[in-house]
């Protein structure tokens, strides 16, 4: 067992907090937000995030979990100390690294003992060796410690899954101390042979942003794949399943769709980009990824003008607003942009989200929001489903198509079967086919 001190609560922070809590660890999640930490102590979760509530109330019962606004008490009672703050965009693309290198600075003043330092935050390459530099000036005394590159390679809906069972666990350091405290802690996924990748900082710190990059890269080629189906008469759904047979392909990341959002694929896009104009380097491909994605929510947009002569006065109702399935971020989610621009048409607008509708209203606030699909559907010129939501896969359409202005549907992320809606009397559009 190891002490566990998890600077930041955000998404990363308590999901790694809980789960190593669950490998029997002794941690505690410290942030300087007082209410959200009293908020956890009662087992609140400030975001939807399926199963964590339990994890966080079982660990909480067993006492290997806490949680405290003193971060100064966390740094000093802990052997392990997690960087897990946010690194928002900055506007040049960079990572915002500011609350890392103040975390530093904070660990250094209140170090006493030797630590291992462990940026699980996403960082640029090379924030390693600076984190390294800023405790070695802060501390008070000269104290040995050692800094770690862990990322985290969480998907939101299915992160505790991915913690338990994941692909692999990557490990930036140069010291063996760190090394073995480090392969201490992540032992009980040795026990199912997850393949743990050791190597230096700055190659850690890049695996995190290369993967990103390849997966937001494979969404936006699909995409365009399925825009040229839409022009060849050829059926994406079909292509991207030949193509997932492949061996050297495979089919993960190969859904045509609105493109992509969320907190990790738009950021870690950008900084790659930032991270390789600063080293002198060009990765064109990312850069065409994006250009890519920005654009499909044009095409969605442009599916609902095709199907309405004017969009003046015109209703349109959305099933879904988060970017993805099992999550309530709105974070970059191709909804806003697209229910803006329709604004912007002098459209209006009505939704329904299962859990991100809170979320939803702090950015799209000029829309009728409501309980269920059918109420969506009442009176709207047309129906567009932007986020894939199981509820949404079965639906009553004959009810639907009896309370709708018009049986119009675009559906966003290909949920159903073109033929089927266009029997049941539906216009329909999906994507590439």
């Amino acid at each position: 067992m190891r002490k566990i001190c998890m600077i930041g609560t955000g998404y990363v922070g308590l999901v790694t907090g809980a789960c190593f809590a669950d490998f029997g660890n002794s941690v505690l999640c410290v942030d300087v937000d007082s209410e959200k930490i009293e908020l956890l102590k009662n087992s609140v979760v400030p975001f939807f995030e399926p199963g964590l509530k339990e994890f966080i109330e079982r660990n909480t019962a067993r006492q290997r979990l806490g949680f405290s606004d003193d971060v100064e008490w966390g740094i000093r009672e802990s052997e392990v100390i997690f960087i897990a703050v946010g690194t928002p965009s900055l506007p040049d693309g960079s990572a915002d690294l500011s609350q890392v290198f103040s975390v530093s600075e904070k660990i250094a003043e209140n170090m006493t003992e030797y630590k291992v330092v462990v940026n699980k935050s996403t960082v640029s390459v090379g924030t390693g060796a600076k984190v390294a530099d800023v405790v070695r000036t802060h501390q008070k005394k000269p104290i040995p410690f050692d800094v770690v590159s862990n990322p985290e390679f969480l998907r939101e809906g299915s992160a505790l899954e991915d913690f338990m069972r994941p692909d692999r666990v990557v490990i930036g350091a140069t010291s063996d101390r760190a090394l073995d405290i480090m392969s201490e802690i992540y032992r009980p996924l040795y026990l199912i042979e997850t393949p743990i990748i050791k190597t230096n900082l700055e190659t850690a710190e890049l695996i995190k942003y290369a993967s990103n990059a390849y997966l937001a890269t494979r969404i936006s080629f699909i995409n365009e794949v399925a825009n040229l189906c839409e022009k060849v008469g050829a059926d994406v759904n079909v292509v991207a399943k030949a193509m997932g047979l492949d061996g050297r392909i495979g089919p993960k990341f190969l859904h045509a769709g609105a493109g992509f959002g969320g907190s990790c694929f738009p950021k870690d896009t950008r900084a790659l980009i930032k991270i390789a104009e600063q080293a002198g380097s060009q990765i064109s491909i990312v850069e065409a990824a994006i250009a890519v994605n920005q654009n499909q929510r044009e095409v969605v947009f442009q599916k609902i003008q095709k199907m309405n002569e004017s969009l003046e006065g015109k209703c349109i109702g959305f099933l879904g607003l988060s970017f993805k399935p099992k999550t309530d971020d709105m974070r970059e989610a191709p909804s806003i942009t697209v229910i803006e621009k329709l604004i912007q048409h002098k459209a209006t607008i009505k939704a329904y989200d299962p859990v991100a509708q809170e979320n939803a209203k702090k950015v799209l606030k000029d829309i009728e929001y409501c309980q269920d699909p059918y109420s969506v559907a009442e009176h709207t010129d047309t129906l567009v489903v932007m986020t894939e939501w199981n509820e949404f896969r079965e639906l009553d359409f004959p009810r639907i198509k009896e309370v709708m202005n018009v049986p119009k549907i675009v559906d966003a992320r290909n949920v159903y079967d073109p033929e089927k809606m266009r029997e049941l009397g539906f216009e329909y559009a999906g994507i590439g086919r």
